[in-house]
């Protein structure tokens, strides 16, 4: 038995088939290498041939309409890609790039329609590929211009984050001006009137009282400055999704303008058949 033939038994898709038919199609193969980095095809390019990988990754992507990178999968060793475009006879719907040097083998798009019609069992296979990057990109497209900014930066805030959030909103209320007026009067009224039993341990001029809000000062100035920092941070994911909202908002008017194009384009062909069938022709 060849090395390649052996090497098939190690991929899913061709472990049920028996010994001389994995040996006629190894004979159908043909081993490609691909250094870390290569992009192995591109979105567009003619879909003319499935690579299942022997050894090495491989990520599959593309950029939706934003400009943003969406991966759809990374396939390594006995997994297989490209299948979609023999599925459905067109162009790659997405690119692959190779992350690690990767062996490979190509068949191509009459060697694996030959396969198929073999052993039908294994289009099962591809479309449970299929089925699952369709999975993956259905989900990862659904959060990437519909994202909530709270849950974007909420869920990573550290301890000291949620802290100073914490002791910012509150030096900003009520009852921490409320608070600090029943602190002076008290601290003022103990350190200048002569209350029996309690004697001024900071008389005027309140030197300690002075050195204790000079403290409160600068930790509390620290605080803020850390919330105002997650703020502005939170503010700039803001607006990337606004701006994500605003372009994809932008794309669907474009794509309603053509729909309605084209409408308005096929009721005036109609309308001219329709013509020319009753034999009148517009009036002037």
């Amino acid at each position: 038995m060849s090395e390649t033939a052996d090497v098939l038994k190690e991929i899913p898709l061709f472990q049920f088939l028996d010994a001389t038919e994995r040996e006629e199609l190894a004979a159908r193969l043909t081993p490609v290498h691909f250094p870390a980095g290569q992009e192995i095809f591109r979105i567009g390019d003619p879909g003319d041939s499935v690579f299942m990988i022997h050894k090495g990754e491989v990520e599959i992507y593309f950029k939706n309409d934003t400009g943003e990178r969406i991966v759809l999968e990374r396939a390594s060793d006995g997994e297989f890609f490209g299948e979609l475009s023999f599925l459905e006879c067109g162009n790659r719907s997405a690119s692959v790039v190779a992350i690690t040097a990767t062996d490979a083998y190509r068949l191509d798009h009459a060697h694996l329609k030959g396969f198929l019609e073999i052993r039908p069992d294994a289009s099962l296979h591809l479309l449970a590929a299929l089925a699952r990057r369709l999975r993956t990109t259905s989900e990862r497209l659904r959060h990437t211009a519909t994202r909530n900014v709270n849950e974007e930066v909420e869920d990573k805030r550290t301890l000291v984050q949620k802290a100073a959030d914490g002791i910012a909103a509150f030096s900003g209320s009520i009852p921490f001006l409320g608070l600090h007026v029943v602190w002076f009067a008290t601290w003022l009224t103990v350190n200048t009137v002569n209350i029996p039993g309690i004697p001024h341990f900071d008389p005027f001029p309140f030197g300690f009282l002075t050195l204790t809000v000079s403290l409160e000062a600068i930790f509390l100035s620290v605080f803020v400055l850390l919330s105002q920092n997650r703020q502005a941070a939170k503010e700039r994911v803001r607006a990337d999704i606004e701006y994500d909202v605003n372009l994809k908002a932008e794309l669907e008017i474009c794509h309603l303008h053509e729909k309605v194009d084209r409408l308005t384009d096929d009721v005036l062909v109609r309308l001219e058949r329709l013509q020319q069938s009753v034999g009148k022709t517009p009036r002037e």
